[in-house]
Protein backbone atom coordinates (compact mmCIF):
# COMPACT_ATOMS: atom_id res chain seq x y z
CA UNK A 1 0.00 0.00 0.00
CA UNK A 2 1.26 3.47 -0.86
CA UNK A 3 -0.23 6.32 1.13
CA UNK A 4 0.49 9.97 1.92
CA UNK A 5 -0.06 11.39 5.40
CA UNK A 6 -0.52 15.15 5.14
CA UNK A 7 0.32 17.28 8.16
CA UNK A 8 -2.15 19.80 9.54
CA UNK A 9 -1.31 22.53 10.30
CA UNK A 10 1.36 23.21 7.68
CA UNK A 11 2.63 26.06 5.49
CA UNK A 12 2.09 29.76 6.25
CA UNK A 13 1.64 30.98 9.80
CA UNK A 14 -0.09 34.25 10.71
CA UNK A 15 3.19 36.19 10.93
CA UNK A 16 4.28 35.10 7.46
CA UNK A 17 0.83 35.82 6.00
CA UNK A 18 0.96 39.32 7.46
CA UNK A 19 4.49 40.07 6.25
CA UNK A 20 3.79 38.98 2.67
CA UNK A 21 0.49 40.88 2.56
CA UNK A 22 2.26 44.05 3.72
CA UNK A 23 4.69 43.90 0.79
CA UNK A 24 1.92 43.07 -1.70
CA UNK A 25 -0.24 45.97 -0.53
CA UNK A 26 2.64 48.45 -0.61
CA UNK A 27 3.37 47.44 -4.20
CA UNK A 28 -0.30 47.93 -5.09
CA UNK A 29 -0.46 51.31 -3.38
CA UNK A 30 2.92 52.79 -4.34
CA UNK A 31 4.10 50.79 -7.33
CA UNK A 32 7.59 49.41 -7.74
CA UNK A 33 10.10 49.35 -6.23
CA UNK A 34 9.39 48.58 -2.59
CA UNK A 35 12.58 47.84 -0.67
CA UNK A 36 12.71 45.08 1.92
CA UNK A 37 15.55 44.74 4.40
CA UNK A 38 16.50 41.05 4.43
CA UNK A 39 14.29 38.35 2.88
CA UNK A 40 10.74 39.08 4.01
CA UNK A 41 10.44 35.39 4.98
CA UNK A 42 12.89 32.54 4.51
CA UNK A 43 11.47 30.96 1.37
CA UNK A 44 13.05 31.34 -2.07
CA UNK A 45 9.76 30.77 -3.93
CA UNK A 46 8.07 33.60 -2.03
CA UNK A 47 11.03 35.95 -2.47
CA UNK A 48 11.26 35.36 -6.22
CA UNK A 49 7.52 35.92 -6.68
CA UNK A 50 7.67 39.23 -4.81
CA UNK A 51 10.74 40.26 -6.82
CA UNK A 52 8.73 39.72 -10.00
CA UNK A 53 6.07 42.06 -8.59
CA UNK A 54 8.67 44.75 -7.87
CA UNK A 55 10.07 44.10 -4.40
CA UNK A 56 13.81 44.68 -3.99
CA UNK A 57 15.51 42.74 -1.19
CA UNK A 58 18.65 44.21 0.35
CA UNK A 59 21.01 43.04 3.07
CA UNK A 60 21.44 46.46 4.66
CA UNK A 61 19.31 49.59 4.92
CA UNK A 62 22.22 51.68 3.55
CA UNK A 63 21.50 50.09 0.15
CA UNK A 64 18.07 51.77 0.05
CA UNK A 65 17.75 55.22 -1.59
CA UNK A 66 17.00 58.04 0.85
CA UNK A 67 13.29 58.68 1.29
CA UNK A 68 12.25 55.27 -0.08
CA UNK A 69 10.01 52.71 1.62
CA UNK A 70 11.88 50.20 3.79
CA UNK A 71 9.99 47.13 4.94
CA UNK A 72 11.46 45.38 7.98
CA UNK A 73 11.24 41.60 7.57
CA UNK A 74 9.23 39.27 9.79
CA UNK A 75 12.34 38.29 11.76
CA UNK A 76 12.86 41.64 13.50
CA UNK A 77 15.80 44.03 13.73
CA UNK A 78 17.93 45.69 16.38
CA UNK A 79 17.08 49.26 17.45
CA UNK A 80 20.26 50.46 15.73
CA UNK A 81 18.72 49.46 12.38
CA UNK A 82 15.59 51.50 13.02
CA UNK A 83 17.73 54.46 14.10
CA UNK A 84 19.79 54.27 10.92
CA UNK A 85 16.62 54.10 8.82
CA UNK A 86 15.37 57.24 10.54
CA UNK A 87 18.68 59.05 9.93
CA UNK A 88 18.47 58.17 6.25
CA UNK A 89 14.89 59.43 5.97
CA UNK A 90 13.48 56.05 5.01
CA UNK A 91 9.77 55.38 5.32
CA UNK A 92 9.79 52.35 7.63
CA UNK A 93 6.97 49.83 7.46
CA UNK A 94 7.14 47.19 10.16
CA UNK A 95 6.44 43.64 8.99
CA UNK A 96 8.03 42.12 12.10
CA UNK A 97 6.02 39.22 13.49
CA UNK A 98 4.19 40.37 16.65
CA UNK A 99 5.47 37.30 18.49
CA UNK A 100 9.05 38.42 17.76
CA UNK A 101 8.22 41.95 18.88
CA UNK A 102 6.93 40.52 22.16
CA UNK A 103 10.26 38.79 22.83
CA UNK A 104 12.10 42.03 22.02
CA UNK A 105 10.00 43.78 24.65
CA UNK A 106 10.87 41.07 27.19
CA UNK A 107 14.58 41.49 26.43
CA UNK A 108 14.35 45.22 27.14
CA UNK A 109 12.31 44.76 30.30
CA UNK A 110 14.56 42.10 31.81
CA UNK A 111 17.80 43.89 30.94
CA UNK A 112 16.54 47.21 32.26
CA UNK A 113 15.56 45.58 35.57
CA UNK A 114 19.12 44.34 36.15
CA UNK A 115 18.93 40.81 34.73
CA UNK A 116 21.41 39.06 32.51
CA UNK A 117 19.31 37.98 29.55
CA UNK A 118 20.01 34.42 28.36
CA UNK A 119 18.71 34.24 24.79
CA UNK A 120 18.28 30.59 23.78
CA UNK A 121 18.64 30.25 20.02
CA UNK A 122 21.03 30.11 17.08
CA UNK A 123 23.54 32.98 17.24
CA UNK A 124 23.72 33.41 13.45
CA UNK A 125 19.94 33.51 12.91
CA UNK A 126 18.64 36.91 11.87
CA UNK A 127 15.92 36.85 14.54
CA UNK A 128 18.45 36.25 17.31
CA UNK A 129 20.75 38.97 15.98
CA UNK A 130 17.87 41.44 16.13
CA UNK A 131 16.71 40.40 19.59
CA UNK A 132 20.21 40.53 21.05
CA UNK A 133 20.58 44.00 19.58
CA UNK A 134 17.97 45.35 21.99
CA UNK A 135 20.43 45.21 24.89
CA UNK A 136 23.68 43.70 23.56
CA UNK A 137 25.69 44.35 26.73
CA UNK A 138 23.15 42.55 28.92
CA UNK A 139 22.30 39.67 26.56
CA UNK A 140 24.15 36.39 26.00
CA UNK A 141 23.15 33.90 23.30
CA UNK A 142 22.93 30.33 24.63
CA UNK A 143 22.92 27.69 21.89
CA UNK A 144 23.29 24.50 23.95
CA UNK A 145 23.36 22.99 27.44
CA UNK A 146 27.15 23.28 27.25
CA UNK A 147 26.82 27.05 26.76
CA UNK A 148 24.51 27.10 29.78
CA UNK A 149 27.11 25.31 31.89
CA UNK A 150 29.72 27.93 31.05
CA UNK A 151 27.58 31.02 31.52
CA UNK A 152 29.12 33.65 33.79
CA UNK A 153 26.58 36.05 35.27
CA UNK A 154 28.73 38.41 37.30
CA UNK A 155 26.28 37.93 40.14
CA UNK A 156 23.27 39.16 38.16
CA UNK A 157 19.94 37.31 38.21
CA UNK A 158 19.20 35.43 34.98
CA UNK A 159 16.14 35.77 32.76
CA UNK A 160 15.62 33.41 29.83
CA UNK A 161 14.03 34.29 26.50
CA UNK A 162 13.99 32.20 23.33
CA UNK A 163 14.11 32.39 19.58
CA UNK A 164 10.46 32.08 18.58
CA UNK A 165 11.02 29.58 15.76
CA UNK A 166 12.30 26.89 18.09
CA UNK A 167 9.92 24.48 19.79
CA UNK A 168 9.50 23.66 23.45
CA UNK A 169 11.37 20.42 22.75
CA UNK A 170 14.21 22.34 21.11
CA UNK A 171 14.83 24.59 24.10
CA UNK A 172 13.86 22.33 27.01
CA UNK A 173 17.27 20.76 27.62
CA UNK A 174 19.09 24.09 27.47
CA UNK A 175 16.57 25.86 29.70
CA UNK A 176 16.73 22.97 32.18
CA UNK A 177 20.53 23.24 32.23
CA UNK A 178 20.22 26.94 33.04
CA UNK A 179 17.71 26.09 35.76
CA UNK A 180 20.11 23.63 37.37
CA UNK A 181 22.80 26.30 37.57
CA UNK A 182 20.56 29.25 38.45
CA UNK A 183 17.56 27.87 40.28
CA UNK A 184 15.80 31.19 40.67
CA UNK A 185 15.98 32.23 37.01
CA UNK A 186 13.01 33.70 35.18
CA UNK A 187 11.95 31.12 32.62
CA UNK A 188 10.51 31.95 29.20
CA UNK A 189 6.76 32.24 28.91
CA UNK A 190 5.12 29.40 27.00
CA UNK A 191 3.90 31.87 24.38
CA UNK A 192 7.46 32.96 23.58
CA UNK A 193 7.54 29.85 21.42
CA UNK A 194 5.72 30.38 18.15
CA UNK A 195 2.44 28.42 18.20
CA UNK A 196 2.97 27.56 14.53
CA UNK A 197 6.41 26.07 15.12
CA UNK A 198 5.07 23.84 17.88
CA UNK A 199 1.99 22.77 15.92
CA UNK A 200 4.01 21.83 12.85
CA UNK A 201 6.47 19.82 14.89
CA UNK A 202 3.63 18.04 16.69
CA UNK A 203 2.09 17.14 13.33
CA UNK A 204 5.39 15.63 12.18
CA UNK A 205 5.51 13.49 15.32
CA UNK A 206 1.91 12.45 14.62
CA UNK A 207 2.73 11.32 11.11
CA UNK A 208 5.68 9.27 12.34
CA UNK A 209 3.48 7.69 15.01
CA UNK A 210 0.94 6.74 12.34
CA UNK A 211 3.47 4.87 10.25
CA UNK A 212 5.18 7.37 7.95
CA UNK A 213 8.67 5.97 7.38
CA UNK A 214 9.71 8.87 5.13
CA UNK A 215 8.70 12.47 5.83
CA UNK A 216 9.18 15.15 3.20
CA UNK A 217 9.46 18.72 4.46
CA UNK A 218 8.90 21.45 1.88
CA UNK A 219 11.01 24.52 2.58
CA UNK A 220 14.18 26.44 1.83
CA UNK A 221 17.62 25.75 3.26
CA UNK A 222 17.50 29.20 4.87
CA UNK A 223 14.35 28.36 6.84
CA UNK A 224 15.17 27.51 10.45
CA UNK A 225 11.74 26.07 11.19
CA UNK A 226 11.76 23.86 8.07
CA UNK A 227 15.17 22.42 8.95
CA UNK A 228 13.92 21.77 12.49
CA UNK A 229 10.99 19.77 11.06
CA UNK A 230 13.47 17.46 9.35
CA UNK A 231 15.29 16.96 12.66
CA UNK A 232 12.03 16.30 14.51
CA UNK A 233 11.05 13.64 11.96
CA UNK A 234 14.44 11.96 12.29
CA UNK A 235 14.22 11.97 16.09
CA UNK A 236 10.80 10.36 15.76
CA UNK A 237 12.36 7.47 13.83
CA UNK A 238 11.51 8.38 10.24
CA UNK A 239 13.75 9.13 7.31
CA UNK A 240 13.35 12.80 6.42
CA UNK A 241 14.30 15.14 3.59
CA UNK A 242 14.06 18.87 2.95
CA UNK A 243 12.68 19.47 -0.55
CA UNK A 244 12.04 22.77 -2.33
CA UNK A 245 8.71 21.71 -3.80
CA UNK A 246 9.66 22.81 -7.32
CA UNK A 247 12.38 20.42 -8.49
CA UNK A 248 10.27 17.28 -8.72
CA UNK A 249 10.78 14.07 -6.76
CA UNK A 250 13.28 11.34 -7.52
CA UNK A 251 11.29 8.06 -7.45
CA UNK A 252 14.31 6.34 -5.91
CA UNK A 253 13.85 8.45 -2.77
CA UNK A 254 10.52 6.74 -2.18
CA UNK A 255 11.81 3.21 -2.63
CA UNK A 256 10.87 1.00 0.29
CA UNK A 257 8.48 3.52 1.82
CA UNK A 258 4.82 2.55 1.76
CA UNK A 259 3.64 5.51 3.81
CA UNK A 260 5.11 8.97 3.18
CA UNK A 261 4.48 11.99 5.35
CA UNK A 262 4.31 15.49 3.88
CA UNK A 263 4.54 18.85 5.60
CA UNK A 264 5.78 22.37 4.91
CA UNK A 265 7.59 25.00 6.94
CA UNK A 266 5.79 28.09 8.19
CA UNK A 267 7.23 30.21 5.37
CA UNK A 268 6.31 27.76 2.58
CA UNK A 269 3.25 28.53 0.40
CA UNK A 270 0.48 25.96 0.13
CA UNK A 271 0.78 25.92 -3.66
CA UNK A 272 4.07 24.02 -3.30
CA UNK A 273 2.33 21.44 -1.13
CA UNK A 274 -0.24 20.90 -3.89
CA UNK A 275 2.57 20.52 -6.42
CA UNK A 276 4.35 17.84 -4.37
CA UNK A 277 1.07 16.01 -3.77
CA UNK A 278 0.57 15.83 -7.54
CA UNK A 279 4.09 14.46 -7.96
CA UNK A 280 3.47 11.83 -5.30
CA UNK A 281 0.16 10.84 -6.89
CA UNK A 282 1.86 10.42 -10.27
CA UNK A 283 4.29 8.01 -8.58
CA UNK A 284 1.45 5.91 -7.16
CA UNK A 285 0.98 7.61 -3.79
CA UNK A 286 -2.62 8.55 -4.45
CA UNK A 287 -4.23 7.65 -1.13
CA UNK A 288 -4.31 10.73 1.08
CA UNK A 289 -4.98 11.05 4.80
CA UNK A 290 -4.66 14.23 6.86
CA UNK A 291 -3.06 14.14 10.31
CA UNK A 292 -4.48 17.10 12.22
CA UNK A 293 -3.06 18.02 15.62
CA UNK A 294 -4.43 21.55 15.99
CA UNK A 295 -6.54 24.20 14.28
CA UNK A 296 -5.07 27.62 13.77
CA UNK A 297 -7.22 30.74 13.67
CA UNK A 298 -4.58 33.33 14.55
CA UNK A 299 -4.60 36.61 12.63
CA UNK A 300 -2.38 39.64 13.17
CA UNK A 301 -3.48 43.15 12.31
CA UNK A 302 -1.75 44.98 9.50
CA UNK A 303 0.23 48.15 10.31
CA UNK A 304 -1.66 51.40 9.80
CA UNK A 305 0.54 52.34 6.81
CA UNK A 306 -1.20 49.72 4.69
CA UNK A 307 -4.41 48.99 6.61
CA UNK A 308 -5.63 52.58 6.27
CA UNK A 309 -5.57 52.39 2.47
CA UNK A 310 -7.61 49.27 1.86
Amino acid sequence: MTKVLLAAPRSFCAGVDRAIEIVERLLEQHGRPVYVRHQIVHNEHVVKRLERLGAVFVDHEDEIPKGAICVLSAHGVAPSVRENCERRGLVVVDAVCPLVSKVHAEARRYADSGHLVALVGHADHVEVIGTRGERPDQTVVIESPEDAEGLQTGGRPVAVITQTTLSLDDVAETVDALGERFGDLKRPAADDICYATQNRQDAVKGMAAQGATLILVIGSETSSNARRLVEVAQRAGADALLVDGESGLDPDLLSGHGTVGLTAGASTPEELVARVLRSLASLGYDELEEVEVAREDVHFRLPREVAAKT
